[in-house]
């Protein structure tokens, strides 16, 4: 037994050596290439990608659409190796396609909502649909989530029904009141009123990408402050270290938000919290999600705190003319349920049924 223990030990620290070498001299613990992928069509609205199919690996099914949010780098969805939801989808054979809006500039300060919710998704979902000649799969994280449901919504209700089987929102938030970081601040913003926020927005043009990512990180201060504990003590743990080393990186690429879409976010979200009430004013007209009309699957994660369940969840009744509304939870924070390790045995196998029964 003596042995076995000395043996067990004398393995754990071989690899904690190894990997304290590749952390701090061979460049990284963290397999960050990214999946190949090819430029299918590009406008001022983002870059739609086609990722290459394995090899080997017999095509199954319609093509999938990942849409992102603002503020993340469009490779949140293929975050590294063996922790990647667009390796999984193309394991499992699936066409893989994804819309990249780039990164925010100056420029783009007079773009709303409506610009993603009108115009970006429904263009991508239309060529994915022209490319493949079928209906796909919509799947989009955090607010990408909100903008596939709207902009499905819309759709409808202007009398040209986007060609989608199916749509999933992961981790996307609909009613604010729910979201612990943000409930004490709307007091706040009634007090200070919409005219001073305005005023702040215009005159800076955008929410900077530096500003995203701090408060992206503020909302998980306790593990930012453990952090160098966890990885001393799980030094020896490579696929752990991986994943702190490729979150890491991602924290460093964010994106920033068009000032009109944060002033959307302060009115129609932290005020007023428009949306929990099943519709959101946008271009001189209300989006309902009553409008929805394919099947959803709603994930929420058990240990969000930019989208905990009760925010997510509030979306289920709202979405009352869907023929089907599937509520399922997983494991992690806002980008864990996503594309974390436990992801891979929770949110993607529920993703991945729920796909194959809406062919």
């Amino acid at each position: 037994m003596l042995r076995a223990l000395s043996d067990e030990l004398g393995s754990r620290l071989r690899a904690a050596a190894a990997n304290a070498w590749d952390r701090t001299v061979a460049g990284g613990v963290a397999d960050l290439r990214r999946m190949a992928r090819t430029e299918v069509a590009r406008d001022p609205g983002g870059t739609l990608y086609r990722y290459d199919p394995l090899p080997g690996v017999p095509p199954a099914g319609p093509a999938v659409l990942l849409v992102p949010p603002l503020g993340a780098p469009d490779f949140a969805y293929d975050l590294r190796r063996d922790c990647s939801l667009v390796e999984h989808l193309l394991g499992e054979g699936r066409p893989v396609y994804l819309v990249d809006y780039g990164p925010i500039a100056f420029g783009h300060r007079r773009l709303g909502i409506e610009h993603w919710v009108d115009d970006v998704v429904p263009r991508a979902v239309r060529r994915v649909a022209e490319h493949t000649d079928e209906p796909l799969y919509l799947v989009g994280w955090s607010l990408g989530g909100l903008f596939c449901l709207l902009a499905l919504a819309a759709a409808e209700e202007a009398g040209e029904p986007l060609p989608v089987r199916a749509v999933a929102a992961i981790g996307s938030p609909v009613d604010v009141t729910a979201v612990p970081l943000v409930a004490p601040l709307r007091p706040l913003a009634e007090v200070a009123g919409g005219r001073a926020v305005s005023a702040l927005y215009r005159a800076v043009g955008s929410w900077p990408a530096p500003l995203v990512s701090t408060v992206f990180q503020l909302t998980t201060v306790d593990k930012m402050i453990t952090k160098p504990l966890a990885v001393l003590s799980r030094l020896d743990d490579r696929d752990t270290l991986a994943q702190i080393e490729a979150v890491d990186h991602m924290m460093r690429n964010m994106h920033g938000y068009p000032g009109r879409v944060f002033g959307q976010l302060f009115h129609l979200f932290l005020r007023s919290n428009d949306l929990a009430a099943g519709s959101l004013a946008l271009a001189g007209r209300r989006v309902s999600l009553a409008s929805v009309k394919v099947p959803v699957l709603v994930v929420g994660g058990r240990d969000d705190v930019i989208a905990p369940l009760r925010a997510v969840r509030r979306a289920v009744p709202l979405l009352s003319g869907a023929p089907e509304v599937r509520f399922e939870t997983a494991p992690g924070g806002h980008l864990g349920v996503l594309t974390g390790r436990r992801a891979r045995t929770t949110t993607w196998p529920a993703l991945d049924a729920f796909l194959d029964e809406h062919r």
